[in-house]
């Protein structure tokens, strides 16, 4: 398999032969207001053009719909016929956008021999989580491709570990900027994905939704250094630049 970051969460996977796209953000760097008031948001451009993040993508997945994963450049850019998942609930303003292939993931689906089974998160912990509303992760799997759990804008909490203890996945990417909302933690930070990283076994933990909002804690040296403090290696927790294209095999056996 093939995984590109292109910003913030929005991936690119070329997965069993599939290319799927996840929570794309596509707007210009500036064009949208700051959460923190430092900076509009995104506070960078994308690596490429829309036209290359869009290139062969036969299915979409949204997570949630902060403008931050599905935005309006996305909404208008998208062949209105893509297939998108989406969790329970975000089904009606999807379709109200135009699109006509919307399944909501209320718990595990297939679509071209992919398997993709909803994960629960949680965006923060206390009275924040009402404001941020409701998320989800998913997992995903293949048949001769590395398990994937993407965990999704959820801080580190007992049904997320949870997950990383039953079905023990391959592939654990994290949201991990550290970033607050009136001051609580509503993604992963630094300490969080170490954590991450040590409750999962023999996992690659790929940390993304990094550098690309000004509410953001946390940057790539940071998690960088927390990580070599608690002796994780670079090959165990990779944390890609915008762009960059990571390509990760089933371990043999």
């Amino acid at each position: 398999m093939k995984l590109q970051l292109i910003r913030n969460a929005t991936l690119k996977l070329d997965y069993a032969g599939r290319a799927v796209l996840i929570d794309p953000y596509l707007a210009p760097k500036h064009s949208l207001p700051s959460f923190a008031n430092r900076s509009e948001n995104p506070v960078v451009e994308l690596p490429v053009t829309i036209e290359e993040i869009l290139d062969g993508v036969e299915l979409v997945i949204v997570s949630h719909l902060h403008s931050d994963h599905f935005d309006d450049v996305a909404k208008a850019r998208l062949a209105k016929d893509l297939p998108i998942f989406c969790q329970p609930g975000d089904e009606g303003e999807i379709r109200a956008t135009g699109f006509t292939d919307v399944t909501p993931l209320a718990d595990r689906a297939t679509w071209q021999g992919l398997t993709l089974t909803r994960r629960e998160g949680s965006h923060g912990l206390g009275s924040v989580v009402e404001l941020m509303g409701s998320v989800m992760g998913f997992t995903l799997e293949a048949e001769g491709e590395p398990s994937i759990y993407w965990a999704g804008d959820t801080v580190l909490y007992p049904p997320v570990a949870g997950v990383i203890a039953e079905t023990k996945p391959e592939i654990i990417v994290t949201h991990s900027c550290g970033a607050r909302w009136d001051g609580d933690l509503i993604v992963m930070d630094a300490q969080e994905t170490v954590a991450v990283c040590e409750a999962s076994g023999n996992a690659v933990v790929v940390a993304t939704h990094m550098e690309a909002l000004d509410h953001a804690t946390i940057s790539r040296q940071d998690l960088r250094e927390a990580a070599e403090a608690r002796g994780i290696s670079a090959a165990k927790l990779r944390i890609p630049a915008d762009g960059d294209v990571l390509v990760m095999h089933k371990p043999a056996g």
